[in-house]
């Protein structure tokens, strides 16, 4: 097998590639010949040692992959062999050509779902269908605001909301981001100049809700554009900058500060059962067609660092997946 290695936290440039033998499921679980690795912001950060979870050194990074069940240990049901699964491996292990996951964790495709698709959607539309399902509730005809809505979360965001019957205002930085945020089915798009009064103008008044993955001067702008009874969900600081929001503003008009971890909820409150559900539900939405996540552009592992690094600076559109 072949697995991207990160012996010391830094710059994603520091990572290598090596090879070693295969590995070997034991019971309860499969191995997993990867198809696709998803790549998201948050590997970058934990490569870089700046999140929350810091795993032992060495560790190889990526939180989630889809392909084939190679092999199953005891107790599993040997005919899962040759089934296209996805998984996540919550946190690391992921941008590797063989992958071991508890059987209960690697969820069956759809037919018509591709390994590609699956992974690169993973991690942003779990943690966004667990907001919808299980921290916020959107309404039919509601403004969702989306910042970052050029990015994988972001892009996320839009497709979700728009699926619940939701108009969404698209917040991005580029002409290319809020193009692409319009085509995943943003109602309008604008940047970040003079936000507050800029999401007001464009959503008749004020948002209500506010879907915030960036974090920085953003976030208080946006969360004083919520009309009363607007609900603020906490998703993530993909800008570097952890917000203070101030509290006077959120106990005016009755507004709502909604924490979004769906990292969190899936290690220590669903477990590995609670999880697989959630995935399923998440693929089971795409293989219906009530979510549109982009085709990503495919990379090999040893282009990994090159990768992260255009996450880290904000360059990368859309999702990318490695493929062994």
């Amino acid at each position: 097998m072949l697995r991207v290695l990160c012996t010391e936290f830094g710059d994603p440039e520091l990572l290598s590639t090596v090879e070693e033998p295969d590995p070997t499921p034991g019971p309860g679980e499969v191995l997993v010949g990867v198809e696709a690795a998803g790549v998201s912001f948050v590997d970058g950060l934990i490569v870089q040692g700046r999140y929350q979870v810091r795993p032992p050194l060495p560790f190889t990074p990526g939180a989630a992959v889809a392909g084939t069940v190679l092999a199953v240990g005891d107790g599993v049901d040997p005919s899962r062999v040759g089934g296209a699964v996805v998984g996540s491996i919550m946190g690391y292990g992921g941008y590797t050509t063989h992958a071991v996951l508890p059987a209960v964790s690697a969820v069956p495709l759809p037919e018509g779902v591709s390994p590609a698709i699956a992974a690169s959607a993973l991690e942003g539309y779990s943690t966004l269908v667990f907001a919808v399902t299980h921290r916020v509730v959107v309404e039919k005809d509601e403004w969702v605001v989306v910042l970052g809505a050029g990015g994988g979360i972001g892009l996320a965001a839009v497709d979700v909301a728009h699926g619940l019957g939701a108009r969404v205002l698209a917040v991005a930085s580029s002409a290319g981001k809020r193009a692409a945020a319009l085509a995943a089915g943003a109602t309008a798009a604008i940047d970040y100049t003079d936000l507050k009064d800029g999401i007001r103008a464009a959503t008749d008044g004020g948002a209500d809700v506010v879907i915030d993955p960036v974090g920085g001067p953003a976030a208080e702008s946006s969360l004083r554009a919520l009309r009363a009874g607007g609900r603020f969900c906490v998703v993530g600081f993909a800008s570097g900058e952890i917000p203070r929001l101030p509290a006077n503003i959120v106990l005016l008009r009755n507004r709502t500060v909604v924490g979004v971890d769906w990292g969190d909820w899936a290690r220590e409150v669903a477990g590995p059962a609670g999880n697989a559900a959630l995935l399923a539900d998440v693929v089971g939405r795409v293989g219906r067609g009530e979510i549109h996540p982009p085709v990503p552009v495919e990379a090999p592992l040893a282009d990994a660092a090159a990768v992260l690094r255009r996450y880290a600076e904000r360059t990368a559109v859309g999702k990318y997946v490695l493929v062994p």
